[in-house]
């Protein structure tokens, strides 16, 4: 299946604000942002992207041409490492999973095909899902599944894991989306009932969670004032992080003192809840649950 970039007409439209500027799409994927990018900036405009899959580096590598664009292989919570403060224009966060990774088996994302039970972003660091889950004690195992996809059925679920895998260890994704099936209360959802947990555990597994809140203070440093941070979001734990990121900071002053708190504001907000049209959804059903804020650099 072809990656499709959700609301990505909305996002260019806001991230470049300056066609001469130096913008950053932290999550490369397939490159349908970072091409509209460059179709948008002047032959002065520069485009650097991040990506942790070797996949992604290797297919920017061979697919785009341009002297104004430079891959990276590199976490977005890095940013800092490779660029200066104050000098980006704009950046770019799409926190969804590229199709790809959902689409080959050998990644271990999908519940709907077997494949090895890895969900890794990069396979070069950390360990695959499969190691932990077979190790992992069945209170840690639901409090990852109730923390990072609000799965209801965690007890459960995570009791099912324990007593399945002393028969046969869980290497498989099949393995595991049967176990969650066979004690799911809701086996006749339109969605899938190991939706949740396949993503509490893809959550888990790549630190997803910290990262985001590391890259975001990162690129807050990073833009300079005039310029924007998008940040499309899949779901509330995200779009959660993205919102408290941005709020106003306010210092408290101790009661003696006659004084309202002290508002101390960076960014202002230049839009929030953007959603995917219905055509869009109609088109690309992954870009149901996207959310889209805007940011703007202040001060």
């Amino acid at each position: 299946m072809l990656h499709f970039p959700v609301l990505l007409e909305e996002s260019i439209g806001f991230l470049v604000h300056n066609k001469h500027g130096v913008y950053l799409d932290c999550t490369f994927g397939r490159g349908g942002h970072s091409r509209l990018i460059l179709k948008t900036l002047s032959n002065k405009g520069i485009l650097s992207a991040f990506d942790k899959d070797p996949d992604a580096i290797n297919y920017a590598n061979q697919e785009i041409s341009d002297s104004r664009f430079q891959i990276i292989q590199q976490s977005f919570n890095k940013i800092d490492s490779v660029f200066k403060n104050n000098s980006l224009d704009g950046i770019l966060f799409d926190l969804g999973t590229c199709s790809t990774h959902f689409d080959d088996k050998s990644r271990g994302f999908s519940f709907n095909d077997d494949g090895p039970l890895d969900m890794r972003f990069d396979f070069s660091s950390g360990e695959p899902l499969s190691k932990w889950i077979n190790n992992a004690s069945e209170e840690e195992i639901k409090e990852v599944l109730f923390k990072y996809g609000q799965e209801k059925n965690a007890k459960s679920i995570a009791k099912a894991i324990c007593t399945n895998r002393k028969v046969d260890e869980i290497n498989r994704t099949s393995q595991l989306s049967k176990i969650i099936l066979s004690v799911s209360s809701a086996k006749y959802s339109k969605i899938h009932p190991a939706t949740k947990s396949f993503q509490a555990f893809r959550i888990f597994i790549n630190d997803e969670l910290t990262q985001l809140e590391e890259a975001l203070l990162r690129a807050k440093e990073a833009v300079r004032v005039g310029g924007r941070i998008v940040v499309i979001s899949f779901h509330s734990l995200e779009d959660s992080i993205v919102k408290n990121s941005f709020k106003p900071e306010i210092e408290s002053l101790p009661k003696e003192i006659p004084l309202n708190p002290i508002i101390k504001k960076d960014f202002d907000c230049l839009a929030k809840k953007i959603r995917p049209s219905s055509d869009e959804i109609d088109k690309n059903k992954r870009s149901r649950s996207a959310i889209m804020r805007v940011f703007e650099k202040i001060s």
